[in-house]
């Protein structure tokens, strides 16, 4: 049986009420010999303000590092856990986020901003960009330009938002579901349980997908098989961000192409987005951040084997063809 390709994994959890993703940090490292680290999580909500198309959002999240320093996982939020959430609860202390309406200007402040600091001092090196002072209104921390623009606000993390879990791994590249049980057995054993909206998504090298007849076979696999595809993987009909690929898309994929750099092209003027079934845009170099082909169907689960049997049906899927 030839082996299964390195990938990395997303698995969507849920922590105990009165617990935290960083509960299961700390739980982790220590079973690893090493540490947490805080890291921001970068991550977009629909907004109510009129004007304004969404927000940005830097949210605490952590890296287990292991005994040699090398990363075992990183955990972080997700906006679209919600249901299973407290949204009256009280914030947890300590725990905030920096938000901006302006993803730019959010990357600037990243940029800047030490992780580790409180929701007092986190803006003040992009305060210092800007020549300003952050000014506090109330509980929120709020950064503006010399003309008073609004630059980002530190704000406390609304209720139970320190509850959803997002495990990322790095690649695996074997004993797949061995790999995915270290770190959600713990898990399990601690409580974390699957939210309702959740999934699992699977990031795989992109470059071999950098190729006519398998750039061909995925859009086709993903467009003419959908249904298919969802029964087959117990897709979650709760799970957010899910769409079909574009129609245009599929219609490209029909004709004659000379070689992969005119099918990329035409292929990265249509409506493709991170947000379908599979997401091709880092295929095709639209965005940046890991050079990975990411599916994004496969339904959510804590049970390592189980996750490691449907991956498997995906590269199956992905290699056959069609049909």
């Amino acid at each position: 049986m030839k082996p299964l390709p390195r990938a990395g994994f997303e698995v969507e959890l849920l922590a105990p009420a009165g617990s935290s993703r960083l509960d299961l940090a700390r739980d982790l490292a220590a079973r690893a010999g090493g540490g947490v680290h805080r890291v921001f999580h970068v991550d977009t909500e629909g907004s109510a303000v009129p004007g304004v198309r969404a927000f940005w959002n830097l949210t605490p999240g952590f890296e287990v590092r292991g005994s040699s320093g090398e990363l075992v996982c990183t955990l972080v939020d997700d906006s679209t856990i919600v249901d299973d959430l407290d949204a009256g609860a009280a914030p947890r202390p300590g725990w905030y986020r920096v938000v901006s309406d302006d993803a730019r200007l959010l990357r600037l402040v990243q940029r800047h901003a030490d992780p580790a600091e409180g929701i007092g001092s986190v803006l003040d090196g992009a305060a210092a960009l800007f020549g300003t002072r952050v000014r506090r209104v109330g509980d929120v921390h709020r950064l503006d330009d010399a003309a008073g623009a609004s630059v980002a606000m530190a704000a406390p993390l609304p209720g139970e938002r320190e509850r959803p879990c997002e495990v990322i791994t790095p690649p695996l590249a074997a004993d797949h579901a061995a790999a995915l049980e270290a770190l959600l057995a713990p898990a399990r054993a601690a409580g974390f349980t699957v939210p309702a909206e959740a999934a699992v998504h699977v990031h795989l090298d992109a470059a071999p997908f950098r190729d006519v007849a398998a750039f061909r076979h995925v859009v086709r696999l993903f467009g003419e098989h959908r249904e298919q595809l969802r029964r087959t993987f117990g897709t979650n009909p709760r799970c957010r961000r899910l769409a079909p690929l574009p129609p245009d898309l599929a219609e490209l994929v029909r004709r004659d192409w000379p070689d992969w750099p005119s099918l990329r092209a035409a292929a990265a003027r249509t409506a493709v987005t991170k947000f379908s079934d599979v997401n091709l845009t880092r295929v095709l170099g639209l965005r940046p951040g890991p050079d990975t082909l990411e599916v994004r169907v496969l339904a959510g689960s804590a049970d390592g084997a189980a996750i490691a049997e449907a991956f498997a049906e995906l590269v199956r899927l992905l290699a056959a063809p069609a049909g």
